[in-house]
């Protein structure tokens, strides 16, 4: 069994126009791969060899392009690491580079002027799929640049003289090549450099105006991806390789919780690898989720989800004269839910809630690991109540009322952390956690758990000292809700409210990003 959802939200808006309208939505696809690994990535290989293998990644593109094609897709997104794999020491996947010029520098179609420049077979590959099936095609691999960097001549080499990225390229249906990107965030990747600057990559369509590019762990800082989000670009590609973290950090849970707490589209296209447990990928807007996360025990197989999805790019909808609007795509099991709520609180329709009493820190608090971060946490001992749990001057508050279901007897627990993340790199966070425990003692909260069978309404809160709060509820088996009001007061305070689940709840999760500190 797997899970393809969609959830979807309408915001209605009227803009005053003139001129032609055009379309105010477009068909996009990520594809999920199974990647075919090298067995021995240590070894170099001859170039020979190494497009030997890619070609067998590249055959699966192949068909996928052509099952985009026929659902109408009009751009498809592939995975980081899905033609060439990873584990790869600098020296091994020599033979897997190609050298790709800098679209914004020169023109170049590889697919009819395959001649221009030497191993670029991979290169003319996708330009030629793209061409043939009429599409937008965003891929990742792996790219050699000689030094000095002609975009940043002053910048020192590697100290084998040249560089290696880890790189998006982006073809246009014509086969054009329009945008490369590198990898400016690396997750212990061997052999790739960190480009001397952040790069801020976008490239225009004709059918949905401007779209920015990402690889994987970038999503988690401010360069490129916040900046390319105040820049006003709302259409991102995410290609990427994550590996689950639960209790905070599965892959359609943050994919999803960035679209929301950013208010972007991310089209985020994941490997699928059960041994490093690489899975979930999707389409998301503010207003929908179409996304597909394997269960564990399912066949290790690729799957391709194709949406059609609302134009953000503000540009494109001012001078199209469209609305934006939730489009739920046909081919998907669709549940429509209530408007989601998103506002801030000088705007909302509805009247603002009651601000809740204040009442005291609940006092039997516990330190916990989470994801190796001290959180401190409380627990929920009631059918219902309220509870309070601050980490410093940081707090969080909760209230709640809680479903049991079944006979299994299950632990929860509210827990807060402010701090700088440094298992994956530096996070400057502020987290607001509703977690099921992984067992009965207070020592298991903040460990991952993919099931669970109490249903629970909740409003949870916290102020905080950052615009980027990322929202997330994940229910039992992976599964996805919408949470039914988010509210941003002027002061900082983040209320996220929801009800009726459909599952028991794993996670409930005000995620903030303080990229200001980051480096302090």
């Amino acid at each position: 069994m797997f899970w393809v959802i969609v959830v979807s939200f309408f915001l209605m808006s009227v803009i005053v126009h003139t001129g032609p309208v055009m379309n105010s939505s477009y068909v996009a696809a990520v594809y999920e791969h199974n990647v075919i690994l090298n067995p021995d990535p240590h070894v170099p290989l001859s170039r020979p060899e190494a497009l030997q293998h890619m070609q067998k990644n590249l055959d699966i593109y192949e068909e996928q392009a052509a099952r985009a094609a026929q659902q109408g897709a009009q751009i498809l997104v592939f995975p980081e690491d899905g033609i060439h794999g990873f584990n790869y020491s600098r020296s091994s996947i020599s033979g897997y580079l190609e050298t790709i010029p800098d679209p914004q520098q020169e023109s170049w179609n590889p697919c009819t002027e395959p001649g221009k420049y030497n191993n670029t077979e991979v290169l003319q590959r996708l330009s030629c799929m793209a061409r043939r099936y009429n599409l937008y095609v965003v891929a990742n691999m792996a790219d050699l640049q000689p030094c000095p960097l002609k975009t940043n001549p002053s910048s020192s080499c590697p100290p084998d003289g040249h560089w290696q990225f880890n790189t998006n390229v982006v073809f246009s249906s014509d086969g054009l090549l329009v945008a490369r990107y590198h990898k400016h965030n690396l997750f212990i990747e061997e052999p790739f450099d960190t480009p001397p600057q952040p790069e801020i990559i976008t490239f225009d369509t004709p059918f949905a105006g401007k779209f920015g590019l990402m690889i994987c762990f970038d999503i988690l800082f401010h360069d490129p991806t916040i900046a390319l989000v105040e820049k006003g670009v709302r259409q991102l590609i995410y290609p990427t390789a994550w590996l689950n973290t639960l209790p905070l950090l599965d892959s359609v849970q943050f994919q999803r919780a960035f679209s929301l707490g950013a208010n972007v589209t991310l089209l985020a296209a994941n490997l699928r690898n059960n041994r490093r447990d690489m899975r979930g990928s999707g389409i998301y807007t503010p207003f929908s989720a179409t996304y597909y996360h394997a269960q564990k025990g399912e066949p290790e197989e690729g799957r391709l989800l194709v949406a059609r999805v609302p134009v953000l790019d503000p540009l494109w909808v001012g001078r199209s004269g469209t609305t934006e609007e939730g489009v739920v795509s046909s081919q998907s099991t669709s549940s429509t839910l209530k408007d989601s709520g998103n506002c801030h609180q000088e705007s909302c329709v509805d009247p603002p809630p009651e601000t809740a009493p204040s009442i005291p820190l609940s006092s039997a608090t516990f330190i916990s690991s989470m994801l190796d971060d001290p959180f401190t946490f409380v627990l929920l001992n009631q059918t219902e109540g309220e509870v309070n749990v601050c980490n410093g001057t940081f707090c969080c508050h909760l209230q709640y009322r809680r479903f049991p279901q079944g006979g299994s007897e299950e632990l929860y627990a509210l827990g807060a952390f402010a701090g700088t993340h440094t298992l994956f790199g530096r996070c400057a966070v502020q987290v607001c956690a509703l977690v099921r425990c992984a067992g009965l003692d207070t020592s298991s909260c903040g460990q991952g758990v993919e099931e669970a069978e109490s249903k629970m309404d909740f409003t949870l809160e916290g102020k905080f000292g950052s615009r980027y709060v990322y929202p997330s509820v994940l229910a039992s088996k992976l599964v996805l809700e919408q949470p039914e009001h988010l509210e941003t007061a002027a002061d900082g305070t983040v209320t996220m409210r929801h009800s009726n689940m459909t599952g028991g709840l794993l996670t409930a999760c005000l995620f903030g990003r303080m990229y200001h500190l980051d480096n302090e």
